[in-house]
C-alpha cells in the first residue's frame, strides 16, 4: 500500500512539476514571440522588403511559432508525439471542413501576395468601401477610411472582388462637366476655364489639357473639362478648379443654370 501511495505521490509531483514548466514555456514562449513581433514591425527592419509582403510574413511566422510551442508544451506535459500527430491531423481535417472561409482567405492572402492588385499604402476601392490598406495579414486587408474608420475585409471575399487601386498611377486624369446657359458665348466660356487651368501649378503642362463643348443638354450647354496632375494632388485641384471657375463665371457674368418650374394658375 505504501509503495502506490508513494508510486502516486512520485507520479503527482513529476505531473505538477511537467505542468508548471510547461505553462512557464508557454508563457515564456509567447511573450519572447510577441516582442520579436513588434521589433519586426518597426519601419527600419527588412527595409527592402516590400511592406505588404512583410506585413504577411510577420503574420505567417507568428502564427507558426505560437503553434509550435503550444505542440512543445504538450509533448512536455506527455501527450505522445505519435497520438500528437494523429490527432493534429484528424483536427486539421475536422477544422479544414468546418473552417473553409478561413482556408479560402490564406489562399486569398496569397493570391494578393503573387499578383499585387495593391499594396499597402494604397487608397482602393472594393465592394462599396473606399480606404488607405494599413495591412495584409494571413487571414484580413485592414482599411483606414478618410473618416478613419478602420475596416477589415477578408482575404478571400477579396481577392475575387472588383478593385478599384487609385495608388497604381503616378498621374491621374481630372475629369468635370460643367453646365452654362445657351446664351452664353462658347468661346468665351472656354476662355474663362482655360485662365483658370493656367493658374493652377499642380496641373502638369506637359499633359493634354482639353476643354470642349461636349453636350447640348435640355437647359444647359455641357462642357468637358480634363487635366492631368499627380495622383497626390487629385483632390486638392479639384475642389480648387470647382471653386475657381465657378468665381470666375460669376466675375464674368456666364450664367449657370438651374431646375425651375412655371406654374399657371387657370381661374
Amino acid at each position: 500500500m505504501d509503495s502506490i501511495i508513494n508510486n502516486l505521490s512520485n507520479k503527482s509531483v513529476d505531473f505538477v512539476l511537467k505542468a508548471l514548466a510547461a505553462i512557464i514555456i508557454l508563457l515564456v514562449g509567447f511573450k519572447i514571440v510577441n516582442v520579436i513581433e513588434s521589433k519586426l514591425k518597426k519601419p527600419h527592419k527588412f527595409s527592402k522588403l516590400d511592406v505588404t509582403v512583410k506585413s504577411f510574413v510577420i503574420s505567417f511566422a507568428t502564427i507558426s511559432l505560437k503553434t509550435l510551442i503550444v505542440i512543445v508544451v504538450l509533448s512536455i506535459v506527455g501527450v505522445p508525439m505519435a497520438s500528437l500527430v494523429t490527432v493534429i491531423g484528424s483536427c486539421a481535417v475536422a477544422i479544414g471542413l468546418a473552417l473553409q472561409g478561413g482556408l479560402s482567405n490564406i489562399a486569398g492572402s496569397l493570391m494578393i501576395m503573387i499578383f499585387k492588385p495593391f499594396k499597402v499604402g494604397d487608397y482602393i476601392s472594393t465592394n462599396g468601401i473606399d480606404g488607405t490598406v494599413k495591412a495584409i495579414t494571413m487571414f484580413y486587408t485592414t482599411l483606414t477610411t478618410i473618416d478613419n474608420r478602420i475596416v477589415q475585409l477578408p482575404n478571400g471575399s477579396l481577392s475575387n472582388s472588383n478593385i478599384i487601386n487609385y495608388s497604381a498611377n503616378p498621374k491621374r486624369r481630372i475629369d468635370i462637366d460643367l453646365s452654362v446657359s445657351y446664351n452664353s458665348d462658347i468661346d468665351k466660356v472656354k476662355k474663362v476655364i482655360n485662365d483658370v487651368i493656367s493658374k493652377q501649378e499642380l496641373i502638369l503642362e506637359d499633359e493634354e489639357k482639353f476643354v470642349r463643348l461636349r453636350l447640348h443638354a435640355e437647359s444647359a450647354l455641357v462642357f468637358t473639362v480634363r487635366v492631368w496632375v499627380k495622383t497626390k494632388d487629385y483632390w486638392n485641384v479639384y475642389f480648387d478648379l470647382m471653386e475657381q471657375i465657378k468665381k470666375e463665371f460669376d466675375r464674368n457674368n456666364i450664367e449657370i443654370p438651374y431646375n425651375q418650374l412655371d406654374v399657371h394658375m387657370i381661374k
